[in-house]
């Protein structure tokens, strides 16, 4: 299956260049949120200039001017009628311009996403919402199809945005809170946590993964076909390398944290890795995907990404961590 040609594989790239993401839309979606934000950008310069010609005329200006600007028609008008009728028409439009970014249709693809310190869980859902498979930290979307996401919080407020996709949409616990997203072309594009929600909020990235509809359709297909009657592993070892790292995995105590399907690790309150090694990143969009970053990141996650809840696996060897990095690679 051919995967989306991009050159921003990871988080840094995908959001790097000019214009910045969020003034460069990929989507209908977003275009919506760029078309609200140069109308705001240009009010705002308007504004500014005009403030900056009331203070010349204050200092510079003629004591008629003066007079004129002090005067109680100016402060009613320019300071309570005119912004007041600015502000309410400005609102009427951008409610407008929004009704149509959580509105379900019925043709879209439904998916759910859940907010930890500092990762995302991803779930592919079905038309009553029942969940077809999971993933972490990655999504996987066909072009030209709206997708409707539902966000939830599993501790803190998150904020999950794709500037060239959408809008952002607070996370929050006890809650269920709906956004829309569509690209319009293949590609990958970085998305990150827009909430501050601890020490290592900078570092929650995540990237979506647009293929073209009949590649999301083969895709989707392999994923749904593994769940299908027994969720079965991404792949089985192949070498004693792989072989060692399986069973290490479960030695060391990774599964009472992470699941891969069709095996006894059935974690759940760290990231499903049974696909982690087709993966476009690692750790939540921050370091791109292959076995030396997998060897760094198990060895000891901590000194990459502070404060996460995976522990430093000091301990381990350097043959032993090359052996999970082996394993967790062919996971795919």
């Amino acid at each position: 299956m051919s995967q989306p040609t991009s050159s921003r594989s990871n988080l840094a790239e995908a959001l790097s260049g000019w214009p910045p993401p969020v003034l460069d839309p990929h989507g209908p979606f977003s275009n919506t949120v760029t078309s609200l934000t140069w109308v705001l950008i240009a009010l705002v310069t308007l504004i500014f200039a005009l403030v900056c010609a009331a203070l010349w005329v204050a200092l510079y200006g003629s004591d008629t001017l003066r007079a004129r600007l002090g005067g109680e028609g100016v402060v009613k008008w320019f300071g309570l009628v005119v912004p007041a009728g600015v502000l309410f028409l400005l609102l009427a439009w951008g409610l407008t311009l929004a009704a149509g970014l959580t509105t379900i249709q019925g043709d879209e693809l439904r998916m759910r996403v859940s907010g930890n310190i500092y990762w995302w869980r991803v779930s592919y859902l079905d038309a009553a919402g029942k969940e077809l498979h999971a993933d972490a930290n990655e999504l996987h979307i066909p072009v030209g199809r709206p997708v409707v996401i539902d966000m939830v919080s599993e501790d803190v407020i998150h904020s999950f945005w794709v500037p060239k996709l959408g809008g952002k949409m607070d996370m929050i616990p006890g809650r269920t809170n709906r956004l829309k997203l569509q690209a319009d072309r293949a590609g990958v594009y970085g998305g990150q946590c827009a909430e501050f929600c601890g020490g290592a909020h900078s570092l929650m990235g995540f990237v979506v993964v647009a293929h073209e509809p009949e590649d999301w359709q083969r895709w989707n297909a392999a994923r749904l076909a593994r769940q299908q009657p027994q969720p079965a592993p991404a792949a089985a070892p192949v070498d004693d390398e792989v072989l060692r790292g399986s069973r290490l995995f479960g030695e060391a105590g990774c599964a009472a944290c992470h699941r891969i399907a069709g095996t006894s690790a059935q974690g759940l309150s760290g990231p499903d890795l049974t696909h982690i090694g087709s993966r476009q990143s690692l750790g939540a969009g921050i370091l791109p995907n292959h076995r030396g970053t997998l060897i760094g990141w198990i060895g000891d996650s901590q000194s990459i990404k502070p404060n996460n809840r995976m522990p430093a696996y000091r301990s381990l060897q350097a043959a032993e961590l090359h052996a999970l990095a082996a394993y967790m690679e062919s996971l795919k």
